[in-house]
């Protein structure tokens, strides 16, 4: 039998306050939340009889969502890519050791942490009141997003590069372009690369939310589905954007194998 002597007591003692704060907090949240477990069971027969108004699917309506499915990957993908494009640049001035000017790194800091705690929502609809409905709008917001994300790590990346070929460089009297391209560049294409498929399977899942406010896409449709409620055309539409991020994740996960040289784990 073990025995609890005043030291593995006196272990504990520091985490009852903050176990008891937590639980506290958690149960007023859950209060003012209004959490009813209550209700949820109840709303389960209801729960069955919609589900059983989205089946069957509406089979004929799937070569209708192939184009919004197209749209909603390039809108993904032109966002991704202009995001990332930019995000280097940047990545770049917030930099300590690729920028010594110490007040615009930490301004530039600043704006990545305001661009990723603006919701993509309240993006999404600025650009849509400045340039209407459509597809323009999301790739804009997907980008600003990306730009928040991105940004800070590619920043981060080019900050833990070795110093050693960046300062053989600078001795030989070489460029800051040709510093960049020859001592930062070879060292940071795989986190580069990696963090940038990982944000475009991240957007392909905003491009879908970002359709339901009018950005254009597959959203668009499950959601108009739903308003008229044609179930059984939003089932497919649902369907549709299973298959879709699957793919998307497969090909992205694939890629990143490939050219970050992951494909030796396998």
């Amino acid at each position: 039998m073990r025995v609890v002597t005043g030291k593995t007591m006196s272990r504990y003692q520091k985490y009852i306050l903050p176990a008891g704060i937590f639980g506290f907090l958690l149960l007023g949240s859950a209060v003012m939340c209004r959490v009813d477990p209550v209700a949820l069971i109840a709303g389960i027969p209801r729960g069955i009889d919609l589900f059983g108004q989205m089946v069957p699917p509406a089979w004929k309506t799937f070569p209708e969502l192939v184009g919004p499915a197209l749209e909603t990957v390039e809108i993904a993908f032109v966002g991704t890519a202009l995001g990332a494009s930019l995000s280097f640049v940047i990545g770049l001035v917030a930099a300590h050791n690729m920028n010594s000017n110490r007040i615009l790194r930490n301004t530039v800091r600043t704006i990545l942490s305001v661009e990723r705690a603006l919701p993509d929502l309240i993006v999404v609809l600025f650009f849509v009141a400045i340039v209407g409905l459509g597809p323009f709008p999301g790739v804009m917001a997907l980008a600003a997003s990306s730009i928040g994300m991105l940004g800070k790590l590619f920043a981060d990346a080019i900050e833990e590069v070795d110093p050693k070929p960046v300062e053989s460089m600078v001795a030989i009297g070489a460029t800051k372009a040709q510093v960049i391209r020859y001592a930062v560049l070879p060292q940071v294409i795989p986190s580069l690369i990696g963090n940038t498929l990982y944000r475009f399977e991240v957007n392909i899942r905003m491009s879908i939310f970002l359709g339901v406010v009018g950005a254009g896409g597959i959203g668009y449709n499950l959601v108009t589905s739903l308003r008229l409620l044609e179930y059984q055309e939003a089932m497919a539409a649902i369907l549709t954007i299973l298959i879709l991020v699957t793919l998307c994740e497969k090909l992205s996960e694939r890629v990143r194998r490939i050219i970050v040289g992951q494909e030796l784990l396998r």
